[in-house]
C-alpha cells in the first residue's frame, strides 16, 4: 500500500475531459466573484462586527479586519497558484493529490466533507430562525409542525430547494447567486450609508481602548485552546486588535470553495484568481464598512452583541432598518448555503471520480452537465442533519476544518514547487517559501484560538476519516486498483 502515491496534474486535468465525468464550462471572472462574495457574507456582518467591537478591540475592529483580510489573502495567493495550475473540481483535495500523496489527499478531502456538509447544515438551521422571525413580522406563524423543538423542516426545505437549483446546472446556480448577491449587498450598502447619518465620531474615542477596558454585556466567551494552554491574549489594548482579527477571520471563511468551481470555469488560468482575490477585496471594504458604522453609531461597551446593528438602529429611532438587516441576512445566509452545497458535491464528486468514493457518484448527467446523483445525495444528508441534529457547539466544527485546508494548501506549493519545479504557472504565489509559510503559521495561530473541545471533535472525525481510508478507499482506489491508470500517472508526471 502507497500511501504517498501522487496523482500528477497532467493525469487529474486528463481525467475531466472523459465524457462520464465531463463537468460544464459555464463560468468567468464576474460569477467568480459573486461565488465568493455570495459565500462570505452572511449574518457574520451584522453580527460578528458587534461581538468582536464590543468584547475584543472597540472602533480598532477595523484595524482587526484588515489583519484578517491580509491573513486570508496569504492562503488566497497559494489557492489561486493551485486553482489556475490545476484547474479540476476538488479544491484543496485535488492540489494535495498532487503535490502531498494520497493519505494526505483524503484527509483533507473527508476534512472538507466535515467543512462544507456541516457548514451548509449550520447555516441551513440559522436561515430558518431568521425566515421565522422575518414571517412573524409579517404577522404569520410557521406551523409547530414545520419548526418546533426537535425537528425543523423549514431547514430541511431550503436545503432541498437549492439542491434542486444547483442539479439543474452550474449556469442556473450561478444566475440565481448573482441575484440574490445583488440584492444582499444593496443592503448592506443601504445599511452603511443610512448609518453614517447617525455617526457620532465621539464613539470612536479611544479609537483603540486601553487594556482591561470594560466591554460591552451579552456575550458568552468560551475558552481557546491557546487560553486552556495557559496563554491568554486579552482584550482590548493593541493585543485586542490580534484577538479581535482572529475572531472575525471567521467571518471570511468561504472565500476558498470559489477554487472548487475551478473545473467549470471557461479560463481558470486567468479567471481563478481573479475571481479569489476581487472577492476577498469586495468582502474586506464591506466589513470594514460596517465595523466603523456600528461603533460609531454606538459606543463599543454599549453594543447590543447578539443584533449590534438593528439595536444601533433601533436607539436612533429607526427600527424599521432591523427588518431590513433581518431580511439582507436571510438573503444572506440563502446563498452561503447554495455555495457551500454546492462546494461539497464538487469535492465529493472529485473523490469519488477518483475511486476513493463509491464511484456512483462521479457520473455527470449529459443534460445538466452537473454532478446531479453527487448534488442529490449531499443534499439528502445535509437536510437530514439539519431537520434533527442542535448545531451549535458543531459550528466551530467548520472553522478548523477550513483553516486545517489552509495549511495543507501552503504546504503544498512549497512541495510542488520542489517536485514539479517546470510546471507551467498561470499564476505563481510571491515570495515562496516564505509566503506560504506565513500563511501555515497564521492558519495554525487561529486553529489555537479555537475551544478545546473543537480541537477534540475534529481530531475524533479525523479518527474516523483514516478508518473509512484504510478499510475502503486505500483499496479502491483509482491509482491502485487500475495498473495502466496509474503508469499514465506516473509517465505523464515523470515525463517532465
Amino acid at each position: 500500500m502507497n500511501l504517498t502515491r501522487t496523482k500528477s496534474i497532467e493525469q487529474s486535468i486528463a481525467d475531466t475531459e472523459e465524457s462520464e465525468h465531463q463537468l460544464r464550462k459555464e463560468l468567468g471572472p464576474l460569477q467568480l466573484t459573486v461565488f465568493g462574495v455570495g459565500v462570505v457574507i452572511g449574518t457574520g456582518i451584522f453580527v460578528l462586527t458587534g461581538e468582536a467591537a464590543g468584547e475584543k478591540a472597540g472602533p480598532a475592529i477595523a484595524i482587526s479586519f484588515v489583519f484578517s483580510g491580509l491573513a486570508c489573502a496569504l492562503a488566497a495567493l497559494c489557492y489561486a497558484e493551485f486553482a489556475s495550475t490545476v484547474p479540476v473540481a476538488g479544491s484543496a483535495y485535488t492540489f494535495s493529490y498532487a503535490s502531498l500523496g494520497e493519505l494526505v489527499a483524503w484527509i483533507i478531502g473527508w476534512d472538507l466533507i466535515l467543512e462544507l456538509a456541516l457548514g451548509a447544515s449550520t447555516v441551513a438551521v440559522g436561515w430558518s430562525t431568521y425566515f421565522a422571525d422575518v414571517m412573524k413580522q409579517a404577522g404569520i406563524t410557521i406551523p409547530e409542525f414545520a419548526y418546533g423543538e426537535g425537528h425543523n423542516l423549514v431547514a430541511a426545505a431550503i436545503v432541498l430547494i437549492l439542491t434542486a437549483v444547483i442539479c439543474f446546472g452550474i449556469k442556473v446556480s450561478s444566475q440565481v447567486n448573482f441575484v440574490f448577491v445583488a440584492i444582499k449587498v444593496a443592503i448592506v450598502l443601504l445599511v452603511i450609508i443610512a448609518g453614517l447619518f447617525f455617526v457620532n465620531t465621539q464613539n470612536w474615542s479611544p479609537f483603540i481602548p486601553p487594556a482591561g477596558s470594560k466591554g460591552a454585556s451579552g456575550g458568552t466567551a468560551v475558552p481557546s485552546l491557546l487560553q486552556d494552554l495557559g496563554f491568554s491574549p486579552g482584550a482590548f489594548g493593541i493585543s485586542g486588535i490580534f484577538t479581535g482579527a482572529a475572531l472575525v477571520f471567521f467571518a471570511y471563511i468561504g472565500f476558498d470553495i470559489v477554487a472548487t468551481a475551478a473545473e467549470e470555469t471557461k479560463k481558470p488560468q486567468r479567471d481563478m484568481p481573479i475571481g479569489i482575490f476581487s472577492s476577498l477585496a469586495i468582502c474586506t471594504t464591506l466589513y470594514i464598512a460596517v465595523s466603523l458604522v456600528v461603533t460609531g453609531m454606538v459606543k463599543y461597551d454599549q453594543i447590543k452583541v447578539d443584533a449590534p446593528l438593528a439595536e444601533a438602529f433601533r436607539s436612533v429611532g429607526h427600527p424599521g432598518f432591523a427588518t431590513v438587516i433581518s431580511v439582507g441576512a436571510l438573503l444572506g445566509l440563502t446563498t452561503v448555503m447554495m455555495i457551500l452545497l454546492l462546494g461539497q458535491s464538487r469535492v465529493f464528486f472529485a473523490m469519488s471520480r477518483d475511486r476513493l468514493l463509491p464511484p456512483v457518484f462521479a457520473r455527470v448527467s449529459p443534460r445538466f452537465g452537473t454532478p446531479v446523483r453527487t448534488s442529490m445525495f449531499t443534499g439528502a444528508a445535509v437536510a437530514l442533519i439539519a431537520t434533527f441534529v442542535p448545531l451549535t457547539e458543531l459550528a466551530e466544527l467548520v472553522n478548523i476544518g477550513t483553516l486545517f485546508a489552509f495549511v495543507l494548501v501552503a504546504i503544498g506549493v512549497i512541495v510542488l514547487r520542489r517536485t514539479r519545479p517546470d510546471l507551467e504557472r498561470a499564476f505563481r504565489c510571491p515570495g515562496v517559501p516564505v509566503m506560504p509559510v506565513l500563511a501555515a503559521l497564521a492558519s495554525l495561530y487561529l486553529m489555537l484560538n479555537l475551544p478545546t473541545a473543537t480541537w477534540i471533535r475534529f481530531l475524533v472525525w479525523m479518527a474516523v476519516g483514516f478508518a473509512v481510508y484504510f478499510l475502503y478507499s486505500a483499496k479502491h482506489s483509482r491509482l491502485a486498483t487500475d495498473p495502466n491508470y496509474a503508469r499514465e500517472a506516473e509517465r505523464s508526471s515523470s515525463s517532465t
